[in-house]
Order: structure tokens, then sequence, then C-alpha cells
């Protein structure tokens, strides 16, 4: 009974194996740096021989699984080299831990262990991806558009009570700061004589505080009711603060929780302060739309 429990697990491992094999080689084929590609076909040979390892003790030949790969080449050519690696990397550990399992029985399996454990150690060192080095003005811009338009968001609802009228208010506030921060970030890159392009440090800052306005507006052209689109605006807030530090968790090893939370709470806490003054503005200046 534990004999066919270990011809499962190992066979699993097989198939896990050939899959990566076929990741890493076709990741080395889109590397433009050479280095890039040199170590990814290493690591794809290393998958390839841990394969031909495990295949000795199942005496059978697996096929990579297509979906796999599919997928994780999608998820490496939409969030990047580094994350997709990340991502993968994460199954090696879960992967190393199963390993020791079935070390006493299995030996050979103790060398594939220490081959996987030098894999995510290179990757982490030959990495140089050029949205990472500019992840901070994507986070300048994106940390400002969350902030500064959901207070707007939520001020303007209860002081003009028109989700039209709040939506296209909402997007004249929003590209203006985009266009101010994306000026401001410009100069300020330029000051600092860094390796980062000002230009393109402006741009990232730009697309997204334009991108997260947009997607913070949304809401207010789709429901009739102010409030229920602010709501709504509210919970997209809360999920783009939850994609973006898990994206920066997995791609730069930060930690999820505090800053998930940090910026819930400054976001949160604007939009409620706004939503106050939007009532005191109403009651006091009587605005009716």
């Amino acid at each position: 009974m534990k004999q066919i429990d270990y011809s499962k697990k190992i066979a699993s491992y097989q198939k896990k194996e050939i899959t990566e094999h076929y990741i890493y080689k076709k990741l080395a084929e889109y590397q433009k740096d050479q280095n890039n590609k040199k170590i990814l076909n290493e690591i794809s040979s290393d998958e390839l021989r841990h394969y031909n390892v495990w295949k000795e003790i199942t005496k059978k030949d697996f096929g990579a699984s297509k979906i796999k790969i599919f997928l994780f080449l999608f998820i490496c050519k939409i969030f990047g080299l580094t994350f997709g690696i990340k991502f993968l990397e994460k199954g090696e550990a879960e992967a190393e831990n199963q390993y020791r399992l079935i070390v006493e029985k299995f030996p050979q399996s103790r060398k594939i262990i220490e081959e996987e454990n030098k894999h995510e150690e290179e990757l982490i060192k030959m990495i140089d991806e050029e949205r990472l080095k500019y992840v901070g003005s994507v986070v300048l811009g994106l940390n400002d558009a969350l902030v500064e338009l959901t207070g707007s968001l939520a001020g303007l609802t209860f002081a003009l009570q028109n989700s039209l009228i709040v939506a296209v208010s909402g997007l004249i506030v929003g590209i203006s700061a985009s266009l101010s921060m994306s000026a401001s970030e410009y100069l300020s890159t330029k000051a600092e004589e860094n390796e980062k392009n000002p230009l393109k440090s402006s741009i990232y800052t730009g697309f997204a505080y334009i991108a997260t306005v947009s997607l913070l507006v949304l809401p207010f052209f789709i429901f009739l009711s102010p409030f229920i689109a602010l709501f709504v605006s509210i919970l997209i807030a809360i999920f783009i603060i939850a994609f973006f530090n898990f994206y920066l968790a997995m791609a730069k090893d930060r930690p999820f929780f505090k800053p998930f939370f940090e910026m819930i709470l400054i976001s949160l806490s604007v939009a409620s302060i706004s939503f106050g003054i939007g009532y005191i503005a109403r009651l006091l200046i009587g605005v009716e739309i």
C-alpha cells in the first residue's frame, strides 16, 4: 500500500519536472539578455535530468502539462519574468518538502533537492527586469490615485448626489492630478541623477494613476445611485490594493498583510473624512442637483 503511494508521488514529481523543463526552455527562448537565456537553459536541463531520474524508478514516460506551460508563460508575459518565476518557484518549495519525505527510500532524490535549492537563488541574481526598476514610480501613482480619488469621489458623492456628474468630475480631477504627478516624478527623478530614466519614471507614474482613476470612476458611469457606485468603487480600490501588494510580495519578497492593511486604512480614512466634508458642504451651501 505504501509503495503505491510512493509510486503516485514520484509520478507526480516526474510530470512536474518535464512540464517545468519546457516552461524554462520557452522562457529562455524569449530572453534577449544572453546571461538570462543561459541560466534559464541550464535550469531547463536540470529539470529534464530530474525527470529522467524519476523515470528510472517509474519506468514510464509522461507528457508535459500544456495548460500549465501556457498559464505560466502567460503570467510571465503579463506580469513579468520576475513575478512568473517566483510564482513557479513557490511550487518548488512545496516539492522540496515532499522530496524529503522519500529521500530515505530513494537516495537519488537528495541531489534533486540540492539542485532545486539552487534554482531560486540563481534566478533572483540573474533577473534584471525594467519594470521592477520603476516599481517605486508605479507605487507613487497608485497610492496617490487611491488616496486622492477615493477621497474626492466620497466628497463629491454626498455633495452632488448625481452619478454622472460625480463621474465626470472625478475624471477631470483624476486626469489633471495624473499629469501633475507625472511632471513631478519626471523632475524628481531627473534631480536624483540615478540609473532610472526620468521620462520612463513619469510614464509609469502617470499610467498607474490614470489606470487606477479609470477603474475607480467606472462604477459611477454604470450605477444610477451614486452611493452604490461609491461602495463598488471602494471595493475596486480594495481589490487594487490587494492585487498590487500580492504582486510586490511575490516579485520583491516583501510582506503582504502589513502594507495591505496600511493602504486600506489610509484610503478609507481619507474617503470617510471627505465624505463628511461633502455632507457639511451640502448642508452649508445647499447644493441641489
